[in-house]
């Protein structure tokens, strides 16, 4: 079983898993690594942005059941996540009102508990949630020299680093409609495309100061690294 694939949300995260993750984990003793958009968002003509969680939930449980010897998790964005209604994503609301640190982990043990209460418990343990903090961008804020010249704008390594001065970490970013991590970035490179210039931003740092800056995405890393010999 040493296979896995990464549940994600849109083209950008699917071709960071692709273009970094997959070659660093295939050194840690998988096979196989790639990344799979949740919900059937391609087939449904959308270029990205979260489903609600059934059928995501529905989508992942069908992919488990269908590929016995694979393992699966997520890299899906906090911050645009469903809140309330029928597309809510378990423990999302409530993380809204807990301490920084104790939100991502929250959200990821509900969906692990929701998915869990609907299949048997082995096809469970082969799934682990990752939510990132609170988008994509946060991660690219873990150097901003990088960031900066990976998007071909070096002048902006400043202004990149006096956004990331104002947080303990990349992660903290806040994730309200005008100053999310992708926003910051919008205002200050037009036109900015995000399936683009943010993935040759993340090749241009490269994980090393992404797992040093941020900690939530650290322990994600990690467990990848540590799943096959625990």
């Amino acid at each position: 079983m040493s296979r896995l694939v990464i549940h994600v949300e849109g083209p950008t995260e699917e071709t960071f898993v692709n273009e970094v993750l997959r070659p660093h984990l295939v050194n840690f003793g998988y096979t196989a690594v790639w990344a799979r958009i949740v919900g059937n968002a391609r087939l449904d003509g959308r270029s990205g942005g979260i489903k609600g969680w059934p059928p995501v939930r529905k989508d992942l449980i069908g992919h488990l059941q269908e590929n016995p010897g694979c393992r699966a998790t997520t890299m899906v964005d906090y911050y645009a996540l469903p809140q309330t209604g029928e597309k809510a994503w378990p423990g999302r609301a409530e993380a809204a009102r807990l301490p920084f640190g104790q939100r991502a982990a929250h959200v990821e043990n509900a969906l692990l508990a929701d998915l869990q209460a609907r299949v048997h418990y082995r096809l469970g343990l082969r799934f682990r949630p990752f939510v990132t903090m609170h988008e994509f961008e946060g991660l690219l804020f873990s150097d901003c020299r990088a960031f900066s010249e990976g998007i071909g704008r070096p002048d902006l390594a400043a202004e990149f680093q006096t956004i990331r001065n104002q947080f303990n970490s990349p992660e903290e970013i806040n994730d309200s409609p005008d100053t999310a991590p992708s926003k910051r970035v919008e205002g200050l490179v037009d036109g900015y495309s995000k399936p683009l210039l943010g993935v040759l931003a993340a090749l241009e740092i490269g994980l090393g100061p992404m797992r040093s800056g941020c900690p939530i995405f650290r322990r994600w890393l990690e467990h990848l690294e540590t799943w096959l010999v625990d």
